[in-house]
């Protein structure tokens, strides 16, 4: 699948665990359109291991997304209802309780799919009898779109390699930078450094002082 950056996310409306025990029927990433960037990330599957540690690592630094006024939204292909149940189970059980950010249940597999982060694809075999091929859950994706809609920046990783939260931040900022002052951020970069006018002088002058 070609890649989601520059392009309009896709449009979904799905059943959804919010503020940590509240479940919705027609959750959607429109609602944020005009008000607020969103970190919208995939992860394989509830009640399992790295999961959670990147739920609760997202849930200890939500007061960091929200002063960059920047919405939080997870996603796997378990039910609400499972959602809803892993919310409920203390940390010392393997569970995420504290964690108040929406969390999309995809059962259908259909939102995966069109963010092309679904661990495999349907097929038939020599007797038309439909099949799996790969895992039936989503890669840990991680999308950030901007106000307008529009995807800014993506990461995919393979199931058993977890994120960085603190880069989705630095990746978050260096778009609010752009926004801002229109320098463009150099590799490593991170809030307070200095960024560079998007010219040859501005690179050459940036190169030789660093």
């Amino acid at each position: 699948m070609e890649t989601l950056v520059g392009k309009k996310a896709p449009l979904f409306k799905a059943k959804a665990v919010i503020n940590g025990s509240e479940i919705i029927g027609d959750f959607s990433l429109e609602q944020y359109i005009g008000k607020k960037d969103v970190i919208f990330f995939f992860y394989p599957l509830d009640f399992t291991f790295v999961c959670p540690t990147e739920l609760l690592a997202f849930q200890e630094k939500i007061e960091e997304f929200e002063k960059r006024n920047v919405a939080v939204v997870g996603c796997s292909i378990d039910s609400e209802f499972s959602h809803w149940a892993w919310l409920q189970t203390e940390l010392n059980k393997g569970g995420i309780k504290g964690v108040k950010y929406p969390i999309v249940a995809d059962l259908t597999k259909t939102i995966s799919e069109n963010f092309g982060v679904l661990a495999g694809e349907y097929d038939y075999d020599e007797d038309g009898k439909a099949i799996f091929n790969g895992a039936p859950v989503a890669y840990r994706g991680l999308f950030l779109i901007d106000k307008q809609g529009i995807v800014r920046h993506s990461l995919i990783n393979d199931l058993s390699l977890g994120r960085n939260i603190d880069d989705a931040l630095r990746i978050v900022d260096a778009l609010h930078h752009f926004e801002e002052h229109g320098e463009v951020c150099p590799a490593n970069w991170t809030e307070g450094k200095d960024a560079m006018k998007p010219t040859q002088e501005g690179v050459a002058e940036y190169l030789s002082s660093h």
